[in-house]
């Protein structure tokens, strides 16, 4: 076969090699875009594609394919709002707010007050401040207004260990109740209802 010539002798492939040597110079490669740019290009063109797809097989076009992703986008923030951990994203607050002159059978008083009135979760704050006054009564804590639900957990457990894992478990339903946004019911209150009695018939020894 004869070869192919160009202009100036050389046949095609080597006429493509001489033109692969003179672009792979120093001044060609600096003048290419930089990879990072490349590659972003890329990945526009591809979501671009993605969406001109979307749209043709979404009624509305691209005004349907909009309402889509924000119902997704809804259900989605839904979920994990629903499902987060009760103490993701809260600030603790102080568990007494009220008169601090309020004695451990009162709170007790006005927790079955509550209870009576299926009012659960006023009915589970109050008995954590019944267990609160308890243990202050007792000498195991001190008295200190600002104290917060997870703290009385961690310095009672600390100081009796015996209570520690009582304490926890109605802090917990406390948190899920009050900072969580769980519906509290008659077992929300049966849980704390057991930790004050845990607590009033342990020796609460410091350790």
């Amino acid at each position: 076969m004869i070869p192919l010539l160009d202009g100036t002798g050389l046949d095609r492939a080597a006429a493509q090699r001489a033109a692969r040597d003179e672009l792979s110079r120093r001044p060609y490669q600096d003048a290419k875009p930089p990879w990072t740019y490349r590659a972003l290009n890329w990945l526009f063109e591809q979501i671009d594609k993605a969406l001109t797809k979307a749209t043709a097989v979404v009624p509305g076009g691209a005004l349907g394919l909009v309402v889509v992703v924000l119902l997704i986008g809804g259900l989605i923030a839904l979920v994990v709002w629903r499902t987060r951990p009760s103490g993701l994203g809260r600030v603790d607050g102080a568990l007494f707010g009220g008169d601090a002159s309020m004695t451990a059978e009162d709170h007790r008083a006005r927790a079955e007050e509550a209870a009576a009135g299926a009012r659960w979760a006023d009915a589970v704050r109050e008995r954590l401040r019944a267990v609160a006054r308890e243990l202050e009564s007792r000498g195991v804590l001190d008295h200190r207004p600002g104290r917060t639900a997870d703290e009385l957990a961690r310095e009672a457990g600390t100081a009796v260990a015996a209570v520690a894992a009582p304490l926890r478990r109605g802090v917990q339903v406390f948190d899920d109740v009050w900072y969580g946004g769980r519906t509290a019911d008659a077992s929300s209150y049966a849980v704390l209802v057991e930790v004050d009695r845990a607590v009033r018939d342990a020796r609460l020894v410091r350790a």
